[in-house]
């Protein structure tokens, strides 16, 4: 069963602005079954033949009807050049699709960025939304266009922590979305075992690294998830919980190869510029493309989640993350999180091309926690209007796990995850 994602609409509107588009995005999100959606030939980088007879003549791999979908083109990265010298010579809108699952072994390969010629799509796993575990009944973007909006108060019935907790460890992955519990965990997993197979890979940068160090850089990056955490103090983490010795060059090298993966996408600290001595923190938040790779790193099973309410807050934020990121693609939003020195930290900011931003606050729920949360909300909104130039937040939400759907007194949404679209 296929599921509609949101990428669809922006691929079909770049397929109109741009020679070729490049989707980008981890293994088995969808990139190759969504892309052949608009495609008209494909040619696959899937078997030693193929790969062979591209690395002899690059141009085989252009041949076919447009839209024409390369898949994994990185395989070849001189296919890059080809593409890029094929449309000096003959520009054509929507004439290529290349997808790929990690970036190119040997980027020295490339001779050219692409600028003007081919556009970068990061594709996501899926969405609450895309997969039907969200009823949408609130559109992040209609936030925007409508701030003044009345909702009404929806009790959200029949939804659980226990429900967001096997979500969260099931991940948007498509051939996990089952109906049957335990096969969508286990299909999870087996991506997860799957992941570092690197034996027969042509990439010397996976093929030489070791599979095991992947997984336990991996499993300090969980324990760390939605943290600042410093590089040297996960790497500490590393030496101490597992007897490792490992110098930063080594840690930083495993770190880029699981960002050229796609597995781990740190989110920016966001800057705006307060007239003020506050010192603003510029380290990233860590982040994982999708959180069920966090749970599979350290063996969590929902009940585990259920039975560690600190560690379920920090992985339900970077499970929200995704699901903000996939929305607010969709209309070219931003996402970053702020903290300053004087100890005032904002989950999610959401930033517009055209200035405009939101301020959001991720917890499980309770209403202890809420009331923390827009307080932390409405303390920022004074800051920035006191100590900056910028305009007040269009919006700000409380984002929950589960509970009620309502709108406070002071105009802060709390919204149920589960309730929520682009």
């Amino acid at each position: 069963m296929y599921y509609k994602r949101y990428i669809e609409e922006i691929l079909k509107r770049k397929l109109k602005s741009s020679g070729a588009v490049l989707v980008t995005g981890p293994k088995f999100c969808g990139k190759t079954t969504t892309s052949s959606l608009f495609a008209k030939s494909i040619f696959r980088l899937n078997t030693e033949k193929a790969i062979l007879s591209v690395r002899i003549d690059p141009k085989i791999a252009l041949k076919g009807e447009i839209p024409h979908l390369i898949d994994e083109w990185q395989v070849v990265p001189d296919i890059w050049n080809y593409v890029k010298q094929d449309l000096d010579i003959d520009y054509v809108f929507g004439k290529y699709i290349l997808t790929g699952s990690s970036t190119p072994s040997d980027k020295k390969t490339i001779h050219h960025s692409g600028a003007g010629r081919i556009f970068t799509l990061k594709m996501r796993t899926m969405s609450l939304f895309e997969s039907n575990d969200s009823k949408g009944l609130i559109s992040l973007h209609e936030l925007f266009l409508n701030p003044d909006m009345d909702i009404s108060f929806y009790a959200n019935e029949g939804f659980s922590l226990q429900d967001i907790a096997y979500l969260i460890c099931r991940g948007g992955w498509p051939l996990s979305i089952n109906n049957d519990h335990e096969i969508s965990l286990d299909i999870t997993k087996n991506y997860f075992e799957n992941l570092f197979n690197f034996e027969n890979s042509g990439n010397e940068k996976f093929r030489n690294k070791n599979p095991k160090i992947f997984k336990i850089i991996l499993k300090s990056y969980a324990r760390n998830v939605s943290t600042e955490a410093s590089l040297n103090t996960m790497m500490e983490d590393v030496k101490k919980r597992n007897e490792r010795t490992m110098d930063y060059k080594t840690f930083v090298k495993y770190k880029e190869a699981l960002e050229d993966l796609y597995i781990i996408e740190d989110m920016d600290a966001w800057n705006p510029n307060l007239r003020s001595k506050t010192s603003i923190t510029s380290t990233p938040t860590r982040h994982f493309s999708d959180t069920s790779i966090a749970c599979a790193a350290l063996d969590l099973c929902p009940d585990d989640l259920i039975n560690d309410i600190k560690t379920f807050g920090y992985f339900f934020e970077d499970f929200v993350v995704r699901d903000l990121r996939v929305y607010c693609d969709l209309f070219n939003g931003n996402i970053y999180h702020y903290r300053d020195n004087a100890g005032l930290e904002c989950d999610a900011v959401i930033h517009l091309d055209n200035g405009n931003w939101a301020a959001i606050e991720i917890k499980l729920g309770s209403e202890e926690l809420i009331e923390y949360g827009a307080k932390r909300l409405n303390a920022l909104k004074n800051k920035i209007l006191t100590k900056s130039n910028l305009s007040a937040p269009i919006f700000m939400a409380v984002i929950v796990a589960c509970g009620s759907l309502y709108k406070r007194k002071d105009g802060i949404f709390v919204i149920p995850i589960n309730l929520l679209k682009a």
